[in-house]
């Protein structure tokens, strides 16, 4: 299973994926720039956290025009698995892939400290590893990561077992119905705010963050069979 890290002007959390990757499941890995136009060759798409673009006009608001997110489009549509992770899943809601929009924290201030996430959806193919209704230790750090949708879109997300992460215990940034993290209705494509490649060993605190990756790749092998094995 091939991966490609995007990277946009301001984004920091690139390097954290790209050592994630090649920590928890040891698969080839590559940063792709944001003028790229071919993603053909990757099997997983990870879109980081940062700043991109300096978050001018909205988190995400510029970063969806760039080349690349068309490819990502075509990806996501293709089946292929996409996460994006705090300015990742801002970058996903504004190109479309995921409903809602987020908003500023309820606080008003940035927020960077652990959080406890519950898995609501193990169903997932970046989430089977887990138990559902399992707690986990995943660390945060925003200031827009206060997701909202209406009545109608929340709905649907539980109807279709689309919530994958809720906050468990404080809410820190008072996104509605503790939501952290949601697919779109295939499952392919997740985007939150908690950062899992931040919690892949017990030296950073948690490794709770580990199972999304071993599980997108168990994900990926059941897929293509057993020659994805060799």
């Amino acid at each position: 299973m091939k991966f490609a890290v995007l990277v946009f002007p301001g984004s920091n959390c690139d390097i954290d994926c790209f050592k994630a990757v090649e920590q928890t499941i040891g698969q080839p890995v590559e940063y792709v720039w944001h003028t790229a136009t071919d993603l053909s060759q990757y099997d997983g798409i990870l879109v980081p956290g940062g700043f991109s673009y300096g978050d001018y006009l909205r988190c995400g608001a510029i970063s969806r025009f760039a080349p690349v997110m068309n490819e990502v489009v075509k990806a996501a549509e293709q089946g292929k698995f996409v996460l994006g992770i705090c300015n990742g899943f801002q970058i996903l809601l504004e190109s479309g892939l995921l409903p809602g929009a987020m908003l500023r924290n309820r606080s008003l201030k940035f927020r960077c400290h652990p959080a406890t996430l519950r898995v609501d959806n193990n169903e997932n193919p970046f989430t089977t590893q887990y138990a559902a209704g399992e707690l986990i230790n995943i660390p945060i750090a925003h200031g827009e990561g206060n997701y909202y949708c209406d009545d109608a879109t929340l709905a649907e997300l539980k109807a279709n077992n689309q919530i994958v992460f809720r906050y468990h215990g404080e809410n820190p940034n008072g996104s509605v119905d503790d939501i952290a993290g949601i697919s779109n209705k295939a499952g392919n494509v997740v985007g939150m705010m908690p950062h899992p490649e931040r919690a892949v060993d017990q030296l950073l605190g948690s490794e709770d963050g580990k199972r999304m990756f071993t599980s997108i790749l168990n994900a990926w092998r059941e897929k293509h069979g057993a020659a994805a094995h060799a």
